[in-house]
């Protein structure tokens, strides 16, 4: 349906381009990781990703149900730190505003949007993602 296409340059302290020219970002490690923070990261990358997609597949979900979702959010955390392989890995927080429905009613539409957005799909079992109704 769609293939996304950027490139790297200079890994963390360098820039990112997109193939259409669309994006065009200098990234730079973070103070937390000893850099100096003067640009983008990967993990803001990746947070604005899942979080608009999540997001996208809420309104989804909810339409299908007849609901008019205006007015949600979907705000992503996304954590970096060592794993027990040795290497580094990810985690996720998803926190979700569905003011126009119940709890019972936002807890089931949260549910089904895990299992069509292509960001949960694609890190189910690979990292810890939670998901905070507010």
């Amino acid at each position: 349906m769609y293939v996304a296409e950027a490139t790297a340059h200079g890994g963390r302290n360098g820039y990112v381009t997109s193939q259409d020219g669309q994006l065009e970002l200098k990234v730079a490690m973070p103070p937390a990781l000893g850099g100096d923070g003067n640009g983008t990261n990967p993990e803001q990358l990746f947070a604005a990703g899942f979080s608009a997609c999540f997001h996208n597949a809420l309104v989804m979900v909810g339409r299908r149900a007849g609901l008019d979702l205006s007015g949600s959010t979907v705000a992503a955390k996304v954590g970096i730190g060592p794993n027990k392989q040795r290497g580094y890995g990810l985690a996720v927080a998803l926190s979700v505003s569905l003011p126009v429905v119940d709890e019972d009613m936002a807890a089931t539409l949260v549910d089904a949007a895990h299992e069509v957005c292509p960001y949960s799909n694609a890190t189910r079992g690979n990292i810890e993602v939670t998901i905070l109704l507010g």
